[in-house]
C-alpha cells in the first residue's frame, strides 16, 4: 500500500509497512482517508533531522497548541519489526512518550541525526517518490491531502 502525501511543495509518494507496523499504518490510512490531514501544515522542521506534522491546531497558525494535538485517541508503539531503523525518507510516528501517538508524524532528512530514534518511534513507511520535496519543506508549509493507493 502507498501514499500520495501531496504539499505546496510538491508531491510525495510513500510506501507503507503494512507487515512491519501494521496498527501504525491502519491508523495513518484512516485519519488520511477520512481528510484529517488535509490542510495541516509542517509545524515541526529542523534541518538535518526531520519535517513533523499532523497536528489538527495547525490549521490556524497563531494557535499556541500548534505541536500538542492529536486525533482524541493514543496508539501503541510498534518497535519490534525489521524496518525499525530511521534514514533518509522514513515516516515515524511521532509521540509524548511510549504509546502515545496518534496523528503526528514526521519523514526524517536522513540516517546521522536520527539514529536515536530506532525502536523509540514506530517506522510506518518510506518516501520513494519525490524524496527531494523532503529538503524543500518549510515550517508553516501546508500538506494539502494524503491520498491512500493500493497499488
Amino acid at each position: 500500500m502507498k501514499v500520495e502525501i501531496k504539499t505546496s511543495r510538491g508531491n510525495m509518494v510513500a510506501s507503507l509497512y503494512e507487515n512491519d507496523a501494521p496498527g501504525t499504518v491502519a491508523n495513518f490510512v484512516k485519519l488520511a482517508g477520512e481528510g484529517f490531514y488535509d490542510d495541516l501544515t509542517f509545524h515541526r522542521v529542523i534541518p538535518g533531522f526531520v519535517i513533523q506534522g499532523g497536528c489538527p491546531y495547525s490549521k490556524n497558525p497563531g494557535d499556541s497548541r500548534i505541536g500538542t494535538g492529536g486525533p482524541g485517541y493514543t496508539i501503541e508503539c510498534e518497535l519490534d519489526g525489521e524496518l525499525q531503523h530511521h534514514d533518509k525518507g522514513v515516516l515515524s510516528m511521532a509521540h509524548a512518550g511510549r504509546d502515545t501517538g496518534g496523528s503526528q508524524f514526521f519523514i526524517c532528512h536522513g540516517r546521522e541525526n536520527t539514529r536515536h530514534l530506532d525502536r523509540n518511534h514506530t517506522c510506518f513507511g518510506r518516501v520513494t517518490e519525490g524524496v527531494e520535496i523532503i529538503d524543500s519543506i518549510r515550517q508553516g508549509d501546508k500538506i494539502e491531502t494524503i491520498v491512500v493507493r493500493e497499488d
